[in-house]
């Protein structure tokens, strides 16, 4: 049986009781809290002892006593202390304290008592702090169901206390509370003042909620009172936040005609509206008019311009700005900077902004989420991973928690790298510790594990993604739709579009156009046809892509009438055919047989002024070369390089096919020194096709010698000597032709050969590198072992481990679990628990270990007893895995029939459920 999670998270005593049944809670402060022990007395009788002497605040004992007071203490203190003068002076001297944390008894310990003896000018004193006092909405609504039920012993609201009281509701948000409390003023015998008209209409404004400002800027006219310049400004900042510059103008206009003089903040309001209406221009003009009146302009003014500057990429007008700003005696503050820095660093200067924030350390201003957040994000994309990576340590070290935008940038950055393992371990901080993972967290994991190939990871974490109820969005769906379409798993891809579908998002372009090329590439023609009419009737409009895709299938279908039909309903439609929709019939015309008719296609196009690309013209030296043309098709490529069009692998490997077909080898061995000197790196298939022209040659050798002595040929009886034989002939030409080889030659032949099951001739191939004194990389590392295990040859396979590690190479992931499932199936499981353990050392992320190792290695392979007893060892080490990943295992567990185990992880679902 599975053990338990160890360490569950800790249950409160209010969540406990809600789940038995007691869900009222008294937010009546008055009663007193019932503590889990009694204050010690001899320390609240201490103290009390001394505040019975009038000159208690110069006696020593009671400055070595007060730091062991506590909040409970205080409030005890407050309740049987005999001086109510005393207690009072004793709560407010106290309250200054350093290292006094306000807690909310205190208030209600001196207002219970201050109350009782009727003392309501020091109680109306206390309660204003109390009110003061609140940290958050929920203190605050607490605060004022207790005073309220106080007020109905004649200690009513002042003037004083409910302005206190609409400014700390104001600070919340709490607008809904805040209208009933400005309706029970005006509703009482109470006047209200400017400030209380001023704080509603301020409150209202700040959320867009002009229209009830305005029913409140009425009753002062009412009162026969006259606004004033925070009167008008808020109304000028309700406007702006409606991105309604003229009425906001309007008001400005008013006020200077009533003659209200505006203040630098009202000019910082409209400065700030011009500029999120990208009015930069306007808004810097309205800083040199308040300069003119002599208002001096504060960082709150140059903000937000600076911010919008950076923006639209005139840094050097936002660093002008600057210098002006601190001509006139105004310091750059935290938001200054990190606008600054984010706006150099895409600006390219992010030299400039990495010194910018040394110099802002250095001044002794403490950067932001937001700053770390805008430095982050530019090093990242600006590949200065390194850096970003240090300054998101010190972040966390410096308890600076960072926020799911910084996890975020720095799991790209990891991504961009194509190192997924660290950033699943930030992903699984995330989890355990906060903040939550955002959607964009979970598709840029996704994204980077649809490009590695992994379709399997990428599919899990949609399944994490919908548990955790973050709700995969269009671009989840599209990106899985394009990777499934990639990688010809069409079932799986057609699955995901309809599931988008009943969750309420709609394909876009991106869907529709994978699924149709995917459906083409596949050969299924009138399956994409037919969801190309779906896509119109859906509403989608076609993209010029979606239409090359099934020009594309046409083409290579040999479809040529219908994909002509095609391009001519595209005029029709007023899109233009572009390089792609060209090339797509150039290239299936030359797959088939049509050269000449592909070169008419090439001359309309040029004609059209729709330039070609390299795709094009490899389209056609392909062409050529197939019907034996291959010195025209090096003419094309002469063409091409003209034109400023450089040859990649597979333009080049289309061409020297062409002259090995001809017989031409040589001139083949010219085109790919030509081919390295242009610093194109020759793949396998490159290797392959000369490899080809070699065995060939080395036939034609061979039957002329025995026709010349009438000798009889036979082959080796071993073919891998042969092929070995042919790969070092290809070595040796490599050298005489001037292209030496090089580590990445030899990575690339061990890789294709590892990759068709040759083995033995990928050793061979390592042996003759080390003897040119050329070290394997990782990769040719991780190749030979990968194959090794397959073949089950696990002595060797770990002699490579043994290798790597010597050598400073770290194998990833997927090279353990080739390894440990290798070692199962020839029945070494203590080595496989061994080197499992060693691995979980590693800290990677545990749901990872569990998809890559257990999921997709061990039970695919049905080693279902060895994977049990691996999840155990993970269990005893304290190694906790997410719900999700245990609901993954148990479906894994139940295709193979095996209902004990599948029971097992049912425990250990339902534990976790009881948990959760």
């Amino acid at each position: 049986m599975l053990k338990p999670l160890k360490n569950p998270p800790p249950i409160h005593l209010k969540t406990l009781l809600s789940q038995l049944g007691f869900h009222h809670f008294s937010n009546n402060f008055s009663q007193t809290p019932i503590p889990f022990k009694d204050p010690p007395q001899n320390l609240v009788s201490e103290i009390c002892h001394i505040l019975s002497d009038p000159q208690w605040e110069k006696n020593p004992d009671l400055k070595a006593l007060s730091p062991k007071l506590k909040s409970y203490h205080v409030s005890k203190i407050l309740q049987i202390h005999n001086n109510t003068n005393s207690a009072l002076r004793f709560f407010y001297w106290f309250s200054n304290r350093h290292f006094f944390k306000r807690d909310t008894s205190c208030f209600v310990s001196m207002l219970n008592r201050l109350v009782r003896e009727c003392q309501f000018a020091h109680a109306d004193h206390v309660r204003i702090q109390m009110i003061k006092a609140c940290q958050n909405e929920d203190q605050l609504k607490r605060a004022i169901s207790y005073l309220n039920e106080i007020s109905g012993t004649g200690f009513v609201f002042t003037l004083y206390s409910f302005n206190t009281l609409l400014i700390q509701l104001g600070k919340f948000d709490m607008i809904g509370v805040a209208h009933d409390i400005y309706t029970k003023i005006l509703n009482s015998e109470i006047t209200p003042s400017l400030m209380t008209f001023n704080t509603m209409i301020n409150m209202l404004c700040k959320k867009g909620k002009v229209q009830e400002a305005e029913l409140v800027l009425s009753k002062i006219f009412q009162y026969d009172m006259c606004p004033d310049v925070f009167t008008y400004t808020s109304l000028i900042l309700g406007h702006c936040r409606n991105a309604n510059l003229k009425s906001a103008f309007e008001v400005f206009n008013r006020m200077v005609k009533e003659g209200c003089d505006p203040n630098s903040v009202t000019y910082s309001t409209l400065v700030n509206g011009l500029c999120n209406d990208g009015r930069v221009d306007e808004a810097l003009d309205m800083i040199d008019e308040m300069i003119e009146k002599g208002i001096e302009p504060t960082v709150y003014t140059y903000t937000v311009p600076i911010t919008s500057l950076c923006e639209v990429g005139r840094v050097d007008e936002a660093i002008e700005l600057v210098g002006s700003m601190r001509t006139r005696g105004c310091n750059l503050n935290v938001h200054t900077i990190t606008a600054l820095i984010s706006g150099l660093s895409r600006a390219g200067k992010l030299e400039i902004a990495i010194g910018l924030y040394h110099r802002m350390l250095k001044d002794g201003l403490l950067p932001t989420k937001l700053t770390y957040n805008a430095l982050i994000n530019e090093l990242c994309a600006g590949g200065r991973f390194g850096v970003a990576l240090k300054i998101f340590d010190w972040m966390e070290g410096h308890s600076m928690f960072p926020n799911a935008q910084t996890f975020n940038e720095i799991i790209k950055g990891f991504c961009m790298m194509g190192d997924v393992e660290k950033a699943m371990i930030l992903f699984n901080k995330m989890l355990k510790a906060g903040p939550s993972p955002t959607v964009v967290t979970y598709n840029t994991l996704i994204n980077q594990y649809l490009k590695s190939g992994n379709l399997n990871n990428a599919m899990r974490l949609l399944y994490m993604m919908k548990e955790t109820r973050c709700e995969p969005d269009e671009w989840t769906y599209s990106e899985l739709i394009s990777g499934f379409c990639k990688g010809g798993k069409l079932d799986c891809a057609s699955a995901l579009f309809h599931e988008m579908m009943e969750r309420g998002i709609s394909p876009n372009q991106v869907s529709y156009t994978a699924m149709i090329d995917g459906y083409c590439k596949e050969g299924k023609l009138d399956i994409a046809q037919s969801l190309f009419k779906k896509m119109e009737e859906s509403s989608c409009c076609p993209s010029i892509e979606t239409y090359n895709a099934i020009i594309n299938g046409l083409s290579k279908h040999n479809r040529f009438s219908e994909a002509e039909k095609l391009c001519n309903k595209l005029a029709e439609l007023g899109l233009l055919p572009n390089v792609i929709t060209y090339t797509s019939l150039i290239d299936g015309l030359c797959r088939n047989g049509g050269t000449d008719l592909a070169f008419k296609i090439f001359r309309e196009m040029e004609k059209r002024n729709c330039s070609p690309n390299l795709y094009t013209y490899t389209s056609l030296i392909y062409g050529l070369c197939l019907e034996g043309k291959a010195d025209d098709a090096e003419k094309l490529l002469e063409e091409m390089e003209r034109k400023g069009l450089f040859p990649d692998e597979v333009t080049f490997t289309a061409l020297i096919d062409g002259f090995v077909m001809l017989g031409r080898l040589d001139h083949a061995f010219l085109l790919l020194r030509r081919m390295v000197n242009v610093s194109c790196k020759p793949n396998y298939r490159t290797y392959s096709v000369l490899l080809k022209g070699l065995q060939k040659e080395c036939q034609l050798l061979t039957e002329k010698v025995v026709a010349q002595h009438e000798a009889v040929y036979s082959c080796s009886s071993d073919e891998r000597y042969t092929n070995f034989e042919m790969l070092c002939s290809l070595l040796t030409r490599l050298s005489e032709n001037g292209c030496e080889p090089t580590v990445d030659t030899y990575c690339t032949l061990v890789r294709g050969l590892c990759r068709e099951g040759r083995p033995w001739e990928a050793d061979q191939l390592m042996e003759n590198m080390k003897e040119r004194s050329l070290s394997p990389n990782q990769e040719i590392y991780e190749s030979l072992l990968v194959a090794h295990c397959k073949n089950l040859e696990v002595d060797y396979a770990l002699k490579i481990f043994d290798w790597m590690a010597i050598r400073g190479y770290k194998p990833h992931l997927p090279i353990y679990k080739e390894l440990i499932c290798a070692l199962c199936r020839a029945s070494r499981v203590e080595e496989a628990q061994t080197l499992f353990e060693s691995m979980l050392e590693k800290e990677w992320n545990n749901d990872e270990i569990v998809w890559t190792v257990f999921v997709d290695g061990l039970l695919k392979e049905g080693q279902l007893d060895i994977c049990m007893k691996l999840l155990h060892v993970m269990e005893d080490r304290n190694y906790i895995l997410n719900f999700q990943t245990y609901e993954i295992l148990a479906r894994e567990l139940s295709k193979l029939d095996k209902s004990i185990e599948t029971h097992q992880i049912a425990d250990k679902l339902r534990v976790l459920r009881d948990i959760h």
